[in-house]
């Protein structure tokens, strides 16, 4: 099956919204209080608010896509970065969920490949995340993908404040070099 990485369109904004609302479900729903999944899904995943998120100049959403429909999905957002992350130029990874059914097919690489370009064609020269201490698939990803442990922040869920690790790596200038699709 073949999975291409491409910038969203302000048309794909129903099909994100889906699929981020989905994958945050799956991520996290088992390990928190219902109400709290919720609020947050009604919060962050609407596809008018995906809408507003494609068509801000200081984000940038990538879209694994496949035959079958989208298969995971990195955003990108300019803007300051936690003292913690001491890198220059950083740009944070903001979200980036792949659908279980893809989870080691090798979507994940794919997708990291391009938020490393696309960071880079950003400016970037840093690029960090908040991922929950808890997840620790998730973070053991990051670690493999050069990502180092610079400290925490709160993150909130519904109404439920949370621990993230943050995670920094710089941006290769070689990354400039691959082409976006």
């Amino acid at each position: 099956m073949t999975i291409i990485i491409r910038p969203a369109r302000p048309e794909d904004a129903a099909a994100l919204a889906e699929l981020a609302a989905r994958t945050f479900h799956e991520t996290f729903a088992a390990d928190n209080r219902p109400e709290d999944i919720a609020l947050h899904l009604a919060q962050s995943y609407g596809a008018e608010h995906q809408r507003r998120e494609l068509a801000d100049p200081d984000m940038q959403t990538l879209l694994a896509d496949s035959d079958h429909g989208l298969a995971g999905f990195a955003q990108l957002c300019r803007g300051p970065a936690p003292a913690y992350v001491q890198g220059e130029d950083p740009i944070e990874l903001l979200r980036f969920y792949i659908a279980q059914p893809w989870h080691g097919r090798g979507v994940a690489q794919q997708l990291m490949a391009q938020v490393l370009t696309a960071a880079a064609h950003m400016g970037a020269r840093t690029l960090w995340l908040g991922v929950w201490e808890h997840n620790e698939r998730a973070k053991a990803f990051y670690r493999k993908c050069g990502f180092v442990d610079v400290g925490t922040q709160i993150y909130i869920v519904g109404s439920d404040p949370q621990h993230d690790r943050l995670m920094a790596r710089p941006v290769a200038a070689s990354a400039v070099a691959r082409p976006l699709r």
